[in-house]
Protein backbone atom coordinates (compact mmCIF):
# COMPACT_ATOMS: atom_id res chain seq x y z
CA UNK A 1 0.00 0.00 0.00
CA UNK A 2 1.66 3.56 -0.97
CA UNK A 3 1.44 5.65 2.20
CA UNK A 4 -0.45 9.02 1.33
CA UNK A 5 -1.86 12.24 3.10
CA UNK A 6 -5.08 13.67 1.63
CA UNK A 7 -5.54 17.24 2.13
CA UNK A 8 -9.46 18.58 1.83
CA UNK A 9 -9.76 14.83 -0.18
CA UNK A 10 -6.81 15.83 -2.30
CA UNK A 11 -4.11 13.33 -2.44
CA UNK A 12 -0.87 14.70 -1.91
CA UNK A 13 0.95 11.46 -3.70
CA UNK A 14 -1.59 12.16 -6.43
CA UNK A 15 0.06 15.72 -6.98
CA UNK A 16 3.31 14.15 -7.00
CA UNK A 17 4.84 13.96 -3.26
CA UNK A 18 6.29 10.99 -1.27
CA UNK A 19 5.14 11.02 2.39
CA UNK A 20 8.55 10.37 4.32
CA UNK A 21 6.98 11.16 7.63
CA UNK A 22 4.06 12.49 10.39
CA UNK A 23 4.06 12.81 13.54
CA UNK A 24 0.24 13.35 15.29
CA UNK A 25 1.26 13.06 19.03
CA UNK A 26 -1.55 13.04 21.58
CA UNK A 27 -2.35 16.31 22.57
CA UNK A 28 -1.91 16.78 26.20
CA UNK A 29 -4.53 17.12 28.86
CA UNK A 30 -5.88 21.17 29.99
CA UNK A 31 -3.90 20.87 33.58
CA UNK A 32 -4.42 23.26 36.71
CA UNK A 33 -2.99 22.38 40.12
CA UNK A 34 -2.91 24.42 43.58
CA UNK A 35 -0.42 24.05 45.72
CA UNK A 36 -1.71 24.83 49.60
CA UNK A 37 0.78 25.02 52.11
CA UNK A 38 0.18 22.13 55.02
CA UNK A 39 -1.61 19.86 52.23
CA UNK A 40 0.05 16.67 51.44
CA UNK A 41 -1.11 16.60 47.62
CA UNK A 42 -2.55 19.53 45.06
CA UNK A 43 -6.01 20.78 44.18
CA UNK A 44 -6.45 19.21 40.90
CA UNK A 45 -9.03 21.18 38.23
CA UNK A 46 -8.17 18.98 35.54
CA UNK A 47 -11.81 17.23 35.81
CA UNK A 48 -13.34 20.04 37.38
CA UNK A 49 -16.14 20.30 34.91
CA UNK A 50 -16.91 16.85 34.93
CA UNK A 51 -14.79 15.56 32.22
CA UNK A 52 -11.32 16.17 30.95
CA UNK A 53 -10.19 19.08 28.61
CA UNK A 54 -7.35 19.08 26.02
CA UNK A 55 -5.04 21.09 25.01
CA UNK A 56 -4.80 22.08 20.47
CA UNK A 57 -3.22 19.44 18.93
CA UNK A 58 0.06 19.84 16.92
CA UNK A 59 1.35 17.34 14.29
CA UNK A 60 3.80 17.30 10.85
CA UNK A 61 3.28 15.87 7.82
CA UNK A 62 7.14 15.31 5.93
CA UNK A 63 6.92 14.77 2.08
CA UNK A 64 9.76 14.60 -0.42
CA UNK A 65 10.29 14.77 -4.14
CA UNK A 66 12.90 14.14 -6.68
CA UNK A 67 13.95 16.57 -9.52
CA UNK A 68 15.17 19.62 -10.70
CA UNK A 69 14.45 23.01 -8.58
CA UNK A 70 11.93 24.53 -11.18
CA UNK A 71 9.62 21.17 -10.73
CA UNK A 72 9.95 21.44 -6.87
CA UNK A 73 8.77 25.13 -6.63
CA UNK A 74 5.65 24.53 -9.00
CA UNK A 75 4.66 21.15 -6.56
CA UNK A 76 5.31 23.17 -3.30
CA UNK A 77 3.43 26.07 -5.02
CA UNK A 78 0.66 24.37 -6.01
CA UNK A 79 -0.02 23.03 -1.90
CA UNK A 80 1.20 26.48 -0.58
CA UNK A 81 -1.72 28.30 -2.98
CA UNK A 82 -4.10 25.62 -1.62
CA UNK A 83 -3.35 24.73 2.15
CA UNK A 84 -1.11 27.07 3.81
CA UNK A 85 -2.62 28.95 6.25
CA UNK A 86 -5.94 27.12 5.87
CA UNK A 87 -8.38 25.50 7.99
CA UNK A 88 -8.09 21.68 6.17
CA UNK A 89 -8.80 17.96 6.79
CA UNK A 90 -6.01 16.12 7.08
CA UNK A 91 -6.43 11.94 6.13
CA UNK A 92 -3.49 9.61 6.68
CA UNK A 93 -4.08 6.37 4.29
CA UNK A 94 -3.05 4.44 7.09
CA UNK A 95 -5.61 5.65 9.78
CA UNK A 96 -8.65 6.72 6.68
CA UNK A 97 -11.33 6.14 9.17
CA UNK A 98 -10.50 9.26 11.10
CA UNK A 99 -9.05 12.73 9.88
CA UNK A 100 -7.70 15.86 11.98
CA UNK A 101 -8.58 19.48 11.80
CA UNK A 102 -6.37 22.31 11.84
CA UNK A 103 -4.58 25.11 10.00
CA UNK A 104 -1.53 24.20 8.19
CA UNK A 105 1.89 25.73 7.32
CA UNK A 106 4.20 25.19 4.94
CA UNK A 107 8.28 24.75 5.06
CA UNK A 108 9.82 24.12 1.60
CA UNK A 109 13.70 23.11 1.60
CA UNK A 110 15.72 22.18 -1.87
CA UNK A 111 19.13 20.37 -1.76
CA UNK A 112 20.82 20.75 -5.15
CA UNK A 113 23.77 18.55 -4.78
CA UNK A 114 20.68 15.51 -4.83
CA UNK A 115 18.22 17.37 -6.45
CA UNK A 116 15.57 16.05 -3.06
CA UNK A 117 13.27 18.71 -2.33
CA UNK A 118 11.37 18.35 1.05
CA UNK A 119 7.96 19.84 1.93
CA UNK A 120 7.37 19.80 6.18
CA UNK A 121 3.62 20.87 6.65
CA UNK A 122 2.84 21.59 10.25
CA UNK A 123 0.10 22.26 12.20
CA UNK A 124 -0.18 23.93 15.95
CA UNK A 125 -3.77 24.81 16.79
CA UNK A 126 -5.33 21.62 15.30
CA UNK A 127 -8.75 20.02 17.23
CA UNK A 128 -7.16 18.22 19.78
CA UNK A 129 -9.79 14.98 19.08
CA UNK A 130 -9.47 13.12 15.52
CA UNK A 131 -13.20 12.62 13.94
CA UNK A 132 -14.61 9.88 12.28
CA UNK A 133 -14.91 10.24 8.18
CA UNK A 134 -18.66 8.85 8.15
CA UNK A 135 -21.28 10.46 10.26
CA UNK A 136 -23.04 7.96 12.57
CA UNK A 137 -27.01 7.79 11.72
CA UNK A 138 -29.16 6.12 13.54
CA UNK A 139 -33.31 6.59 12.53
CA UNK A 140 -35.95 4.92 14.36
CA UNK A 141 -39.49 4.56 13.26
CA UNK A 142 -41.24 2.88 15.97
CA UNK A 143 -41.38 3.84 20.15
CA UNK A 144 -38.99 2.26 22.31
CA UNK A 145 -35.77 2.03 23.59
CA UNK A 146 -33.10 3.30 21.04
CA UNK A 147 -29.34 2.53 21.90
CA UNK A 148 -26.69 5.12 20.14
CA UNK A 149 -23.09 3.75 20.58
CA UNK A 150 -20.47 6.29 20.63
CA UNK A 151 -16.66 6.38 20.14
CA UNK A 152 -14.46 8.70 23.52
CA UNK A 153 -15.67 12.39 22.48
CA UNK A 154 -18.54 13.56 23.78
CA UNK A 155 -20.84 15.11 21.55
CA UNK A 156 -24.66 15.49 21.40
CA UNK A 157 -26.51 14.37 18.10
CA UNK A 158 -28.78 16.56 16.08
CA UNK A 159 -32.41 14.60 16.32
CA UNK A 160 -34.79 14.95 13.84
CA UNK A 161 -38.25 14.14 14.25
CA UNK A 162 -41.49 13.87 12.14
CA UNK A 163 -44.20 14.16 14.46
CA UNK A 164 -44.55 14.91 17.83
CA UNK A 165 -42.35 12.82 20.05
CA UNK A 166 -41.02 12.51 23.55
CA UNK A 167 -37.74 11.48 24.81
CA UNK A 168 -36.52 9.95 28.27
CA UNK A 169 -33.27 9.61 29.15
CA UNK A 170 -30.69 9.18 32.13
CA UNK A 171 -27.33 11.19 32.86
CA UNK A 172 -26.03 9.60 35.94
CA UNK A 173 -29.16 9.72 38.56
CA UNK A 174 -30.70 12.36 36.64
CA UNK A 175 -33.50 12.11 34.73
CA UNK A 176 -34.26 14.08 31.62
CA UNK A 177 -37.66 14.42 29.69
CA UNK A 178 -38.28 16.37 26.47
CA UNK A 179 -41.29 16.54 23.93
CA UNK A 180 -41.27 18.43 20.74
CA UNK A 181 -43.26 18.41 17.66
CA UNK A 182 -41.44 17.98 14.15
CA UNK A 183 -38.42 19.69 13.50
CA UNK A 184 -34.99 19.52 14.22
CA UNK A 185 -33.21 19.81 17.96
CA UNK A 186 -30.17 19.38 20.11
CA UNK A 187 -30.93 19.07 23.37
CA UNK A 188 -27.32 19.66 25.45
CA UNK A 189 -28.34 17.57 28.28
CA UNK A 190 -28.47 14.33 25.62
CA UNK A 191 -24.30 14.77 25.77
CA UNK A 192 -23.14 11.33 24.38
CA UNK A 193 -20.58 8.99 26.63
CA UNK A 194 -18.30 6.67 25.81
CA UNK A 195 -19.86 3.53 24.76
CA UNK A 196 -23.78 2.41 24.79
CA UNK A 197 -26.55 5.04 25.59
CA UNK A 198 -29.78 4.63 26.21
CA UNK A 199 -33.23 6.51 25.81
CA UNK A 200 -36.45 5.88 25.03
CA UNK A 201 -38.39 7.16 22.13
CA UNK A 202 -42.23 7.78 22.42
CA UNK A 203 -43.89 8.65 18.92
CA UNK A 204 -45.77 8.15 15.68
CA UNK A 205 -43.13 9.61 13.37
CA UNK A 206 -39.65 8.81 12.15
CA UNK A 207 -36.86 10.25 14.88
CA UNK A 208 -33.32 10.05 13.42
CA UNK A 209 -30.42 10.88 15.43
CA UNK A 210 -26.75 12.42 13.50
CA UNK A 211 -23.59 12.83 15.44
CA UNK A 212 -19.86 12.85 14.76
CA UNK A 213 -17.59 10.42 16.85
CA UNK A 214 -13.90 11.15 17.95
CA UNK A 215 -11.11 10.00 19.44
CA UNK A 216 -8.00 11.23 20.81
Amino acid sequence: MILDVSINGISLYGLGWIRENIDFPTPQSQTNTIVVPGRNSPIRYTESLGSVSYQPRSFTITLSMQGKREAFNQKVSEVVNRFAGRLCEVICSDSADVYAVGTLEASPTYDPKSHKGQLVLSCTDGDAYLYHTKETIVAVSVSGTVTLTNDYMPVVPVITTTAETAFSWKVGEDTFQKSVSAGIWEFPEMELQEGKNTLTVTGTGTTTFRYREGRL
